[in-house]
């Protein structure tokens, strides 16, 4: 066996197997994958929103964190749940250890979202310090479960339909 070759371990040749189209989709196109970029840039503006407002004293980016952490926290759960239709619904999906991790910290992220905006909504005086370490939080979260998110499509082609077509 030269050193370009390595054994292929019998679990995961039954695992590439496995279909992991997508169950939850429009047109082909999955639901979650085309969801998620929202709650993704809203997470990120909340921390925007909080750095601003620690930097200016600015009334204006309190404001806007908590319309941003609302929105970012309810179109997660929306995203979400077309995720989580997606790991149920799938076998080929449920079968992969990113799938679980992805699941995991999106999971996690949202907790911390949603305490976040419930912050902001009942005690906008503690956005500094505690809302701005939340939001930090919350965004090595986000790259986290968008790592694990992306390792599912680019490396186990999660949820890509290939067609015949040219």
């Amino acid at each position: 066996m030269s050193k370009t070759e390595s054994p292929v371990s019998p679990v995961m040749k039954k695992i590439s197997e496995m279909d992991t189209s997508s169950a939850v989709a429009v047109a082909g196109h999955p639901i979650h994958a085309m969801s998620v970029h929202f709650p993704i840039a809203l997470v990120i503006a909340t921390l925007g929103c909080d750095v601003f407002y620690w930097w200016s004293g600015d009334e204006f980016w309190l404001r806007a964190s908590v319309w941003s952490a609302g929105f970012g926290f309810c179109l997660g759960l929306l995203a979400g749940m077309a995720g989580t239709a997606e790991l149920l619904l799938v076998r080929g999906i449920r079968s992969r250890a990113a799938s679980w991790t992805h699941a995991i910290a999106a999971m996690m992220l949202l907790s911390i979202a949603g305490m976040n905006w419930g912050l902001r909504l009942v005690d906008p005086d503690a956005v500094l310090p505690l809302g701005l370490a939340l939001s930090a939080l919350a965004s090595v979260f986000t790259g986290l479960a968008g790592w694990h998110g992306g390792k599912l499509i680019l490396h186990h082609g999660v949820g890509i339909m290939v067609s015949d077509q040219e």
